[in-house]
């Protein structure tokens, strides 16, 4: 084995913090899209609940890890990016501000919390994290966010 071999996994232990915690808040916003599928189908309140508190966690992690990213933008961390940056942190912030409306739909009691208007902004979610999560690998993968140069 050469030193070159040995230190290629060394230069990804430099990744920003939020980089870390991204995969939580939306592992919580997709399950609230399933768990909302689910109370569709069933009619069971358990699902309608669980998705109350996927999406109460799931904002809490993502403010969290948004602040956690403001923190390194604004260290100067990302000074050198170029490109989707911008279209990251707006999609981070249309998905805050979609999970919290649905947050509150989802307050409401019985199906009303749920069908429809609660699958719509579940599923809108869960299309701009998709769209988040492209820009994101994007940045972090293509433009070698936190790598040591």
């Amino acid at each position: 084995m050469t030193d070159q071999d040995l230190g290629a996994p060394a230069r990804y232990a430099y990744r920003p913090l939020h980089i870390m915690l991204a995969p939580f808040p939306v592992a919580c916003f997709v399950g609230a899209l399933i768990t909302d599928l689910a109370y569709w189908r069933t009619a069971d309140m358990m699902w309608a609940d669980a998705s109350a508190w996927l999406l109460a966690v799931g904002l809490a992690l993502a403010l969290f890890t948004l602040l956690t990213g403001a923190l390194a933008f604004f260290c100067r961390r990302f000074s050198s990016i170029q490109g989707p940056i911008l279209p990251y942190l707006i999609g981070s912030l249309v998905i805050l501000t979609i999970s919290f409306v649905n947050n509150l739909v989802h307050s409401r009691d019985a199906w009303t919390s749920v069908v429809p208007l609660g699958v719509a902004l579940s599923f809108a979610t869960f299309i701009v994290i998709l769209f988040t999560c492209w820009m994101g690998w994007t940045v972090v993968y293509f433009q070698r966010v936190g790598e040591k140069q």
